[in-house]
């Protein structure tokens, strides 16, 4: 089935071009289930025959991304915040802990974005809360394509490799993404451990 989908993507993305990267890139950061494990390798892959150009892959990629990732922000700023504040009690989430939680994502929103896009299923969720607290639109745009472009070029990279052997790509894709999530884990240590710091000094 993973054979199929791949030969889909290559014959899809081949037809569509750089339009097609960033269409599904924006669907696989909005809500609509679409693996970028199995959109960039193959992108990657159109790469190594020649048929496509490195950078605009990973740039289609990540602006993909951040499309998608402004959809659901919107959506959650607009509607969610509003719904939150009015109907959370009913759900225990009293606007008291609500205001709480948005400014904890206002003061930490930078690593927040930047690591949750670097993560599976968090990428996906990382711009409601974002949405929700109305987190600056320069620094959301700067931490989702930083985060994107890094994952894009991964993904991208990995397909360049290996080409179109589905699975390698999944083995692969995985490996990365546990070296993604150790380099997530320091991140953050260092990040709490600089925070703590700045307080004892304050």
């Amino acid at each position: 089935m993973i054979h199929t989908l791949i030969q889909w993507l290559l014959a899809t993305i081949g037809a569509m071009g750089y339009p097609g990267i960033l269409l599904l890139m924006a669907m696989e950061s909005s809500i609509i289930p679409v693996p970028s494990e199995l959109v960039m390798p193959p992108a990657g892959y159109l790469v190594y025959q020649g048929k496509m150009n490195m950078a605009l892959v990973i740039l289609c990629g990540t602006v993909g991304s951040l499309v998608g990732a402004y959809a659901n922000y919107f959506v959650s700023h607009y509607l969610g915040r509003p719904l939150i504040i009015k109907y959370g009690k009913y759900v225990l989430i009293p606007q008291a802990k609500f205001e709480k939680v948005e400014r904890f994502f206002l003061q930490h929103g930078e690593i927040s974005t930047f690591i949750g896009r670097l993560l599976p299923v968090i990428r996906h969720l990382i711009s409601i809360p974002a949405g929700v607290a109305g987190m600056n639109h320069l620094k959301f745009t700067l931490y989702t394509l930083l985060g994107a472009g890094i994952w894009c070029t991964i993904l991208t990279l990995i397909g360049y490799a290996i080409g179109e052997n589905q699975k390698l790509i999944i083995q692969y894709s995985h490996q990365a993404l546990v070296w993604v999530v150790l380099f997530s884990v320091v991140l953050v240590a260092l990040y709490v451990w600089r925070q703590r710091r700045k307080g004892r000094k304050a």
